[in-house]
């Protein structure tokens, strides 16, 4: 073990650079696409050839076999430059993450075909995937319920009829695991894997937010979608509801930490230099981080961030060792996202109407942090299921 730590080292630290020389690129980028909203294809070019799409795939099918710490290194450098296309690329990772686990574990959730099909392709080329889950009528999932989208059983095939929201990368992407139910007497509930060029796939462009405007999560229309009957995974009886794995949870939770995390050490780093080269007449030549206000205030933006680098890189390399506890990553989602946006609002306090005019960066960063808050489940939600458990098993 000691003699390989240095070969495994240099190569999560390849991947780092790779990704950060990338994250200065796409900043460079990142104002055109917020401003347009065009999805960011050139960028996700660029992580294919630098060997970055096939990170987390499987070493037996031509992946880099990598873990939770390092999948979060990078996509925190990708963030730095443009959380919209690390956020495309934290799903993209999450889950190829699924497919590796659930073989390990010889969970059969997964047809060796099509786990080799997926996984293969993101070795050899740009095949992003991404799961579409949410629904006009449900919402989330996580929620409870069941979705409208329904699988017709004729003959060898599923076919697939629904709406989906929210589709991060839509456009982007080779596959879509579309979460649905069978029209079967008794449901079942499953996730269809769909080429996202089938027949019946169309996507709507309904994506037109706030912030985070280069994700284009559209709208992804599925009118009966013909699907082998195999290529299906986790079909189980729709009564046990929506299972999700504490891998899986892991993962997302994580990287989309990692995604706002970015943003708002953007946001820190365009502040100092602000804070350095703003000298106001009163302050008779000195900077405004001169003052020892501002000092504080920059002091507290750090405490915030340096606790979310603790907390991510510590809380993935546990889970990576397997000595996380199930509960960490509700709790590093939660502390990361409202961390960054506290880091942000405080930059915002300290720069006033320079950080909410368009041409500075920080206006982007503050829209793109603010958006944290939309992904399910919500952080109130988590503080309340870990309020519940705690109250119970204190009776």
């Amino acid at each position: 073990m000691t003699a390989r730590q240095p070969l495994v080292s240099t190569l999560v630290d390849g991947w780092i650079d790779r990704a950060a020389a990338l994250g200065r690129d796409f900043d460079l980028l990142a104002a055109y696409h917020d401003r347009t909203g065009a999805a960011p294809a050139a960028q996700f070019d660029a992580l294919q050839k630098a060997d970055l799409l096939r990170l987390v795939v499987a070493q037996a099918d031509g992946g880099h076999g990598a873990g939770l710490a390092a999948a979060s290194a990078v996509v925190r450098e990708i963030a730095y430059g443009d959380p919209s296309v690390a956020l495309i690329l934290s799903m993209h990772y999450s889950q190829h993450a699924g497919i590796v686990r659930s073989e390990r574990e010889g969970l059969g959730e997964w047809p060796a075909h099509l786990a080799r099909r997926l996984a293969r392709e993101a070795a050899t080329g740009a095949a992003l995937f991404n799961a579409a889950q949410v629904e006009p009528g449900l919402g989330s999932p996580s929620h409870g319920g069941l979705p409208d989208t329904l699988a017709r059983r004729e003959g060898e095939y599923w076919r697939i009829s629904g709406h989906k929201l929210y589709v991060t990368g839509s456009p982007l992407l080779s596959w879509i695991s579309v979460l649905a139910r069978t029209d079967e007497a008794e449901p079942r509930l499953g996730q269809f894997l769909i080429p996202r060029s089938a027949p019946g796939v169309r996507i709507v462009e309904t994506w037109d937010p706030l912030g985070m405007r280069a994700t284009v999560s559209h709208d992804v229309v599925f009118t009966d979608v013909a699907v082998p009957l195999p290529d299906v995974v986790a079909l189980k009886p729709a009564s046990l509801g929506l299972q999700r794995h504490p891998h899986s949870t892991a993962w997302y939770f994580t990287l989309v930490g990692c995604v706002y995390d970015g943003a708002a050490r953007a946001a820190r780093d365009w502040l100092v230099r602000f804070l350095n080269e703003r000298r106001p007449g009163s302050l008779g030549g000195a900077s405004l981080a001169s003052l020892a206000t501002v000092q504080q205030s920059v002091g507290a933006i750090e405490v915030l961030l340096q606790t979310n680098d603790w907390l991510l890189k510590s809380s993935s390399a546990a889970f990576d060792d397997g000595t996380a506890p199930d509960t960490l990553a509700s709790t590093v989602k939660q502390v990361v996202v409202d961390n960054a946006i506290k880091a942000v609002d405080l930059a915002l306090e300290l720069t006033g109407n320079h950080g909410l005019a368009r041409g500075n960066p920080l206006e982007r960063h503050h829209r793109n942090v603010l958006c944290s808050q939309i992904h399910a489940p919500s952080n109130s939600l988590l503080s309340g299921n870990a309020g519940r458990a705690v109250l119970q098993a204190r009776k």
